[in-house]
């Protein structure tokens, strides 16, 4: 694997930070900014927001860029918007500053897998994708249990100061191992041909697949801290042990789903979305139990983020030779998810449904991700390529 793929990852992992850190800082967002907890859990809504814009815009705006310039110019732009959003006392301004922040962050994941995709060999796209993503779930492990006990003992702004630092360093990474060359005009990738991907039913089946998957994680991701601590009854000083749990579990998810994602997408998605749902229900059930409710948040990071390749690996199957766009809408898909998930939790909590309705919610979500996989499953396959591995996922004896 290029030392450039770790690279990009550890980049994913300081941006991803923000992304997450949010979940275990709502409490002192809430109360520093003089806002309730579901309005302060907009501020992650409105994160998705920029980067289900930022993604297929931004991925368009590089197409003909040098991807190190672009990763490079993503990385200053968000870390700019985090010392922005540290030094602001107004709720509405750090609600432009994530916006502004996401849009770029959604480039950065844009150009970033574009980049793995030329750096590995076809048979290797999954689980490279899972190394990058992987900093993501590092995020999850260290960065959001960090910016959480940074949140409680030195004020939230602290962890918007840390965010900023570590963005800076990512950028020195970038410069010393991502290729700083220009896409060669004769063999640059062509809008028209990107576009042209995007007219393919199997690949919106895969998008909406992205987007119900993610929401399904996030509606009881985004209210972790108050379940934790309001429903399940722990202490706040136990929320960075029980995150960096999820965090554990989602490391071992997207480890696991790495490794089966290219060659079984179908089983790898149905067997994660199958768990979803289980422990959603679960969650919803034992959430006043803290030996349960603690186990059963540890296993939702690990079949969340086990499905995560397979979502990559479903667009990059179907996009061929021309995955920019189509990744960049996968990401995009992502962040619907991220959108709604929170949306939804919001307004139950907001309608008195308590906490523990989260998980019915996400019951929801996830049975309807999981009617879209078994949908595409049986739809008639137009590649041959495409057809050869769905027949393989379909038949294991084939491998």
């Amino acid at each position: 694997m290029p030392i450039a793929v770790y690279v990009l990852g550890l980049s994913i992992f300081a941006q991803g930070t923000s992304e997450l850190m949010l979940a275990g800082l709502l409490p002192e967002l809430a109360t520093g900014l003089q806002v309730s907890i579901p309005q302060a859990g907009l501020l992650i809504s409105a994160f998705a927001l920029g980067m289900l814009v930022g993604a297929p815009v931004l991925a368009v705006v590089t197409l003909t860029w040098s991807r190190r310039t672009a990763l490079l110019l993503f990385l200053a732009a968000f870390a700019l918007t985090h010392v922005a959003g540290a030094l602001t006392p107004n709720y509405t301004v750090l609600l432009i500053t994530r916006v502004v922040g996401a849009f770029v962050y959604a480039g950065f994941w844009s150009v970033a897998a574009v980049t793995v995709v030329a750096l590995v060999p076809s048979t290797m796209r999954a689980r490279a994708m899972s190394v990058v993503t992987g900093g993501l779930t590092i995020a999850t492990i260290v960065g959001l249990p960090l910016g959480t006990v940074l949140g409680q003992h030195l004020g939230w702004r602290s962890a918007f100061w840390t965010v900023a630092g570590l963005c800076v360093l990512a950028m020195a990474g970038v410069l010393a191992t991502v290729p700083g060359d220009r896409p060669d005009p004769a063999t640059a990738p062509r809008l028209a041909d990107e576009l042209r991907v995007l007219i393919n039913a199997r690949l919106w089946l895969a998008f909406d697949t992205t987007a119900l998957v993610t929401a399904t994680i996030l509606v009881v991701f985004s209210y972790l801290a108050p379940l934790l601590t309001q429903t399940t009854g722990l202490p706040a000083s136990v929320l960075p042990g029980v995150l960096a749990l999820y965090g554990l579990g989602s490391f071992i998810g997207i480890t696991v789903g790495g490794r089966f994602a290219d060659a079984l997408p179908f089983h790898t998605l149905f067997i994660s979305i199958t768990g979803l749902v289980v422990l959603s229900g679960l969650l919803a059930i034992t959430a006043s139990n803290p030996a349960l409710a603690i186990a059963v948040i540890a296993l939702l990071g690990g079949f969340g983020f086990a499905a995560n390749p397979a979502l990559n690996a479903r667009v990059f199957s179907l996009a061929g030779n021309a995955p920019t766009l189509a990744t960049a809408t996968n990401f995009s898909a992502f962040n619907v998810g991220i959108t709604v998930g929170p949306w939804l939790g919001g307004l139950a909590i907001d309608a008195g449904a308590g906490y523990p309705a989260l998980g019915w919610i996400a019951v929801a979500t996830g049975l309807t991700a999981l009617a879209t996989v078994l949908l595409a499953a049986f739809l008639p396959v137009s590649s041959p390529d495409l057809a050869d591995r769905d027949a393989t996922d379909r038949n294991p004896r084939a491998a």
